[in-house]
């Protein structure tokens, strides 16, 4: 397959990963019990911070929609750079690098932290990067 068809692959994988970490985890209700008390004491505790009240519920809610942006950025880029695979050929390397390597690092975050929804996303979407690396061709030669 061509190193485009990989970066197409990865930019919609990474924009259901964004959807879904929206649904499930910025807008998803907490279960009954433990989760449910510990909501209820990051919501209902606000303080002062910077000359703004917020509470850790905010901050929890804020970051979760920065992770979503974020997402949403990557995918965008990454179907771009799938339309530049053809003519930026290699060149292209270092920075498929740089998201690859993220990745990794994202998931192991996310198996550390989380749970293995998002560990498979982001091994899938590294997978993709490193597939795009190794199929991309050199850029043609311009002449003049």
């Amino acid at each position: 397959m061509k190193a485009a068809i990989y970066l197409r692959i990865a930019s919609a994988l990474t924009l259901i990963h964004s959807i879904l970490h929206t649904v499930g985890g910025v807008f998803g209700k907490a279960d009954p019990g433990a989760a449910t008390v510990a909501w209820n004491a990051m919501k209902d505790n606000p303080f002062l911070l910077m000359g703004h009240v917020r509470t850790y519920a905010d901050f929890y809610r804020g970051l979760g929609l920065g992770v979503t942006i974020s997402l949403t950025v990557e995918g965008i880029v990454f179907w771009f750079l799938g339309s530049l695979a053809s003519s930026a050929g290699t060149r292209l390397r270092p920075i498929l690098w740089t998201f690859l390597l993220g990745y990794l690092v994202f998931s192991v975050n996310s198996y550390e932290y989380f749970f293995f929804g998002p560990v498979i996303a982001e091994i899938l979407i590294a997978t993709c990067f490193a597939a795009a690396i190794f199929t991309l061709k050199p850029a043609p030669v311009a002449t003049a």
